[in-house]
């Protein structure tokens, strides 16, 4: 399913203060609890949801990182989890290609379900769930191999190319959408790692691309990154998401406000609203929302 590209929220981000890195004591008192019955704020649901779930809870240990999270995410939608450091929103993030199955601590329940398919069924090959959900991190990490190698791995692992010649097709096309090919197409034996940072986190999205996945994770992509960068990997997002599905995990406002249509708070390991983007940084419905879009907190 595409649709059609549609502009950045160009205005609306530069609607946004910037929040100070340490706000003044007086303007971020400790915000309150919420309570055990709050119930989240905005409508959770989505038109024809590329995931869906529904009462998501997690579990490190003894701690309760994530209570009762309701949330679909929508086709060819950018949606952007916002909150101070430790709210879950990460947390969140990892249970939709299950990567906290790598945790030992770590026991998820709840329901996620991906085009109606149980991600958590023992039926579930994970392997192949990450091949669909791809994930980009903060960091870059791309493999010790070449620039060619980086992105054909997936491909050649997972069986998608029959000879050399489609492995090539795959290898350009998915760096063209990545936006790299232009830069890299001279230096495709050359070590991955050997390239700047910003286009090492575009050989990061396009090796996750070349498997043709249906979800594309990002935990905080341009945060290790200069403003160029960032602004690169901005509009890669804006190209890229009338093919796949976007969760993006971001400390930034402004950030968020461009890339997104729909923005979800989350604060102590509960989803407090969830909403349009437009609506969530110009009329948030919530006092926790509203106090930290603001910066009187987080």
């Amino acid at each position: 399913m595409e649709t059609a590209p549609q502009p950045k929220n160009e205005n609306l981000s530069q609607a946004i203060p910037e929040r100070d890195a340490e706000p003044p004591s007086e303007l971020a008192p400790a915000p309150a609890e919420v309570a055990d019955t709050y119930e989240t704020v905005g409508d959770f649901t989505a038109p024809n949801p590329s995931i869906r779930t529904r009462s998501v809870d997690v579990f490190y240990g003894d701690n309760h990182a994530i209570q009762r999270v309701d949330l679909d995410i929508g086709q060819n939608e950018v949606i952007a989890l916002i909150g101070p450091s430790g709210c879950g929103k990460s947390t969140y993030l990892r249970c939709l290609n299950r990567m906290n199955d790598t945790i030992e601590s770590a026991r998820v329940t709840g329901e996620i379900r991906l085009q109606g398919e149980d991600i958590y069924s023992r039926r579930m090959d994970v392997v192949m769930l990450r091949a669909r959900v791809g994930m980009v991190f903060q960091k870059p990490n791309p493999f010790p191999k070449s620039v060619y190698d980086n992105v054909a791995y997936g491909p050649r692992i997972h069986g998608i190319a029959r000879n050399r010649t489609e492995l090539d097709q795959i290898v350009q096309r998915s760096l063209e959408r990545a936006g790299l090919w232009s830069e890299v197409r001279d230096r495709l034996d050359e070590p991955g790692t050997g390239l700047s940072g910003g286009q090492q986190q575009r050989l990061c999205i396009a090796r996750t691309i070349a498997v043709n996945p249906e979800v594309i994770l990002m935990d905080e992509p341009c945060s290790a990154l200069d403003p160029i960068a960032t602004a690169r990997i901005e509009d890669l997002i804006d190209e890229i998401r009338q093919n796949y599905t976007i969760v993006i995990v971001t400390h930034s406002m402004q950030q968020a406000a461009r890339v997104s249509q729909r923005v979800a708070y989350f604060h102590l390991g509960k989803l407090i609203e969830v909403g349009s983007t437009d609506a969530i940084f110009t009329n948030p419905r919530h006092r926790l929302t509203e106090d930290y879009i603001t910066g009187r907190f987080g």
